[in-house]
């Protein structure tokens, strides 16, 4: 059984965020935003709308690069994280919002050179974590490029 405090504790955790047309959403722990599993561009476009304060600013960023670097990418939410994929390929890039840091996941990251600098429990998975003021976009674009001309995670 839950505590009072502990009850008390999570639910501020929850907090909702207005997004257009007064639809609201839900941020997580961390400042996650909560997206309904859908494909396609739209939700994408909401998970970044809901992101929280420079985060915001960053899922711009690094959703603008994926469709500059792979115009015929395919976009959907899953497991509240943007995902980005070719159409019979597979999904070679997501990111995830955190309280410090928003972390990019490659799929199949180790193939990438540089091998990005976050390993994971997972082989072949990178990470690169993306804290206020860090964004290397001709790293970030490199990486995009070499990742979607691999075999992605299906």
């Amino acid at each position: 059984m839950k505590s009072k405090s502990k009850a008390r504790s999570a639910s501020r955790l929850v907090k909702p965020i207005k997004l257009r047309k007064g639809r609201k959403t839900v941020l997580l722990s961390g400042g996650n935003p909560q997206i309904p599993k859908a494909e396609g561009d739209a939700p994408v476009q909401a998970y970044i709308a809901a992101m929280p304060g420079w985060k915001r600013d960053v899922g711009k960023r690094l959703d603008a690069l994926i469709v500059r670097n792979v115009p015929m990418v395919r976009k959907a939410v899953k497991w509240n994280s943007p995902f980005y994929g070719i159409e019979g390929q597979g999904w070679f890039v997501s990111f995830h919002v955190f309280t410090r840091y928003v972390k990019v996941t490659f799929f199949r990251g180790r193939s990438l050179r540089p091998v990005p600098p976050g390993a994971s429990k997972h082989d072949d998975v990178r990470y690169c974590d993306i804290h206020e003021g860090e964004f290397d976009a001709p790293q970030m674009a490199t990486w995009v490029k070499q990742a979607a001309a691999l075999p992605g995670f299906l």
